[in-house]
């Protein structure tokens, strides 16, 4: 039975596209935290408790008389800093953090198509001719691609390069001369 499948232009693309599929998009915005002037930033963050936590931990300390006088007067001179806390702690809201990537994912059976090379062997994978390049996914280190994953700074290129080094080389080893992945379609299943 088959498994999720990403796809993609570049073994990356394809890994990305799968990895989607399985969690939860990294990080994302709150649809209702669309407010951009200062006042309304901070009446949204101080109904509720999530939100006098973020003004907490972005450093905003203010008495309740100073808080009530910005709140009463959208007009009120606050400091250009208290101002900056305050976005600070209306983004930190808005943004929801990434779920960390199943451990059924780091610990799955690959399967990769399209065209790989090593040294001066050139294939395309995942065809009649050549069966789809193996991997297991439990060998892998995923500590830096989770990281990355985490901070939503997973591009393509960067999950191709961990993936190689981290995933690939882990359990099969280095090739011949390095893995290249050198096609413009890759598709990866998960087992």
């Amino acid at each position: 039975m088959a498994g999720p499948t990403g796809r993609g232009a570049s073994l990356g693309a394809a890994l990305n596209d799968l990895l989607r599929t399985r969690v939860t998009p990294p990080r994302h915005r709150l649809s209702s935290y669309n407010a951009q002037h200062w006042h309304a930033q901070l009446s949204q963050l101080t109904g509720t408790h999530r939100g006098y936590q973020a003004l907490e931990e972005a450093g905003l300390e203010v008495t309740a008389k100073t808080l009530i006088n910005w709140l009463s007067d959208p007009e009120y001179n606050v400091r250009r800093g208290y101002r900056d806390l305050i976005h600070t702690a209306y983004k930190n809201v808005a943004i929801v953090p990434a779920d960390p990537i199943p451990q059924q994912v780091k610990d799955g059976q690959y399967e990769i198509s399209g065209y790989v090379t090593t040294g001066t062997d050139r294939r395309n994978r995942g065809t009649p001719d050549a069966a789809p390049l193996r991997i297991d996914g439990s060998r892998g280190h995923w500590t830096a691609i989770e990281n990355l994953w985490m901070a939503d700074e997973l591009s393509d290129d960067a999950l191709e390069d961990h993936f190689i080094d981290d995933v690939i080389v882990e359990d099969i080893g280095e090739g011949t001369d390095g893995w290249e992945f050198d096609g413009g379609n890759y598709s990866v299943e998960l087992r």
